[in-house]
């Protein structure tokens, strides 16, 4: 698998990455090291999790597959704080004492003494941006994360951060910056993927395959074994099931039709190497569905699909 440097750092991750949102809760441990070893043997190295995930069973589980399905310096393990969903009621805190205590959590349920990439999972209104930047320092001086990140940040967040860290040299750059983009959702491309290419940060896309409403599965309603179905996630799959955007799939299925690729592989294609992004993270509930995205590894689109792509998703 193609690597790729995040920004103007020296971290290399491989322009696909493993998500584990699902991990500890709809796929069980077996089912996660299925997907792992077929990531991993197509030559991946990057697994992205959160201190959410699973109310903390995702970080578990992947700290139980290290030292067993593969060493600790193999792999870039990126996870986030500052977000909890208490009673089900979302809550920010990116305090320094909430993202510390948060790190501490996720490092003793990964097993492992430092994290990859940390990162601040949201926006905190309610806390000055220099106490959240001075967890990342910390966390960054003491060696407990090798790099820190932003994700969900707008643009003027992230420069605003990003150009707080690099006026000292004794700050901790923020490397990476994680946000969802896909053919259904575009939003990035009004000022984030400028921001973070003007600041030298990588690109994470979360939702390459709008949850997975590009995979075409959701054409002739929502399957019983879906996203779609299950309580947890209806609400995150039904903004992308309105008539704009089963326009949208209905092209990208023609294009798949006509290059003889999946629907799956054209849209993941199209995130992976649009301009600007470092890594598109993938996530899947079985290995079988990870080894059809891992697929589209195989392909490039023509530039003449792209660019109808463009214009039918503008």
């Amino acid at each position: 698998m193609e690597m790729r440097r995040a920004g103007n750092s020296g971290l290399m991750l491989s322009r696909l990455g493993l998500g584990t949102m699902t991990w500890g809760r709809d796929t069980d441990e077996h089912e996660a090291a299925d997907q792992c070893r077929a990531y991993i043997d197509a030559g991946g190295n990057f697994i992205d999790t959160a201190n959410t995930y699973g109310d903390g069973d995702s970080e578990r589980v992947i700290g139980g597959l290290v030292g067993t399905l593969f060493e600790r310096d193999e792999v870039v393990i990126a996870t986030k704080s500052g977000l909890s969903f208490t009673d089900g009621v979302r809550s920010v805190d990116a305090s320094r004492g909430a993202l510390i205590a948060d790190l501490d959590r996720s490092l003793s349920r990964l097993g492992t003494d430092y994290i990859d990439i940390w990162q601040v999972h949201a926006w905190d209104d309610h806390t000055p941006l220099d106490e959240t930047l001075a967890a990342l320092d910390y966390a960054y001086t003491t060696g407990r994360a090798r790099y820190v990140g932003l994700s969900n940040f707008a643009g003027w967040q992230i420069a605003r951060a990003a150009t707080k860290q690099q006026a000292n040299s004794m700050k901790s750059p923020i490397t990476t910056v994680q946000s969802e983009y896909s053919l259904l959702n575009r939003d990035v491309e009004i000022e984030i993927l400028d921001c973070a290419h003007e600041c030298g940060i990588g690109f994470l896309a979360w939702a390459p395959l709008a949850r997975g409403v590009l995979t075409g599965k959701y054409r002739n309603g929502t399957p019983s074994d879906s996203r779609g179905a299950a309580p947890h996630f209806a609400k995150h799959i039904e903004p992308y099931l309105d008539a704009r955007c089963m326009r949208i799939v209905d092209a990208i299925t023609v294009a798949a039709t006509g290059l003889g690729y999946s629907p799956l592989e054209v849209a993941l294609s199209w995130v992976r190497d649009a301009p600007g992004v470092t890594s598109a993270i993938i996530g899947a509930r079985n290995g079988a569905q990870l080894r059809g995205a891992l697929q589209s590894e195989e392909i490039a689109l023509p530039d003449v699909v792209r660019s109808a792509l463009n214009d039918v998703s503008a």
